[in-house]
């Protein structure tokens, strides 16, 4: 599932290709628990506008529109948001995946996960949201209305700090892991860069939260941004479906010490890296440096 890092590298690379650019056509598949707006309401009020800003808050992407209106934009667990000149087996069924060779992809043609596609005036390249799965979401937000989905949202992770995790942790007995999860605390840590974090920070992230000191939170806090800030720089992470918007993949997923390594030694003291499940999401530490 793409988190913070790999919706921040979405819209840093997806924003030189979107402002500015008038909205020519807007093609989608039928109406679905995809969009939170109905396909033709999409398509009527979309077209002609120029998008003049592309946020990002949590895991969310907020396309704003010369008109005042604001698309909302969450890539869920399977979501690929991405330029139609874009390359890459990702963007390809199992089945093309396993049969064709990276040189003979020759750009990627809209299929049946292809929900929504953004033509411009310019006649430049499309914009393209994919979904297989079809957990992502899009809604068009009237000028001035706001979204029950932000509005839970906590403060962003990158802006997060030690005494926002505290005042949470505090009052909680759920682990801590589960709670950074938790969007309403934190905006934008996932599953990776939960695991991640709490490596970095050496504290088990079956720790109950509310016996996590308040340095602690500081070093989990910073150890979360800091390892968020290197995915971001590296591109995110390309384990599964995540593709960058110019079809590359990111890097970061070369750089886990313990999220999906099961069995591997840790990075620093060599004992083996366990997996658990946590509030039914799998979770890695190492039992001897994370206490």
């Amino acid at each position: 599932m793409p988190e913070l890092p790999e919706v921040e590298v979405t819209r840093r690379e997806l924003a030189p290709r979107l402002l500015g650019r008038r909205i020519s056509a807007v093609h989608t598949t039928a109406p679905s628990y995809f969009f939170l707006t109905p396909p033709a309401s999409l398509k009527r009020r979309l077209k002609g506008c120029v998008v003049v800003d592309l946020r990002r808050r949590g895991k969310y992407l907020l396309a704003c529109l010369d008109s005042g209106d604001v698309l909302l934009l969450h890539l869920g667990m399977t979501g690929q948001l991405f330029t139609a000149k874009a390359r890459s087996p990702r963007l390809l069924s199992a089945t093309a995946r396993s049969s064709l060779a990276p040189e003979q992809i020759a750009g990627f043609k809209p299929d049946r996960h292809t929900h929504l596609r953004l033509c411009f005036a310019d006649r430049d390249e499309d914009v393209i949201f994919r979904d297989v799965r079809k957990f992502g979401k899009v809604r068009l937000l009237p000028s001035g209305q706001s979204d029950p989905r932000l509005d839970k949202l906590g403060v962003d992770a990158l802006e997060s700090t030690g005494a926002d995790l505290f005042a949470a942790a505090s009052k909680r007995r759920t682990p801590i892991k589960t709670l950074l999860l938790d969007q309403g605390v934190i905006a934008g840590i996932g599953n990776i860069y939960a695991d991640e974090g709490l490596f970095l920070a050496r504290v088990r992230p079956s720790r109950r939260a509310d016996r996590v000191s308040a340095d602690e939170c500081d070093r989990i806090v910073q150890s979360c941004q800091a390892v968020m800030l290197r995915s971001i720089e590296t591109g995110g992470s390309s384990i599964a479906d995540y593709v960058r918007p110019t079809g590359g993949d990111g890097g970061y997923q070369d750089e886990r010490k313990v999220y999906a390594r099961e069995g591997l030694p840790c990075p620093i003291c060599g004992a083996r890296i366990v997996r658990r499940v946590l509030g039914q999401r799998s979770t890695h530490y190492c039992p001897r440096c994370q206490r």
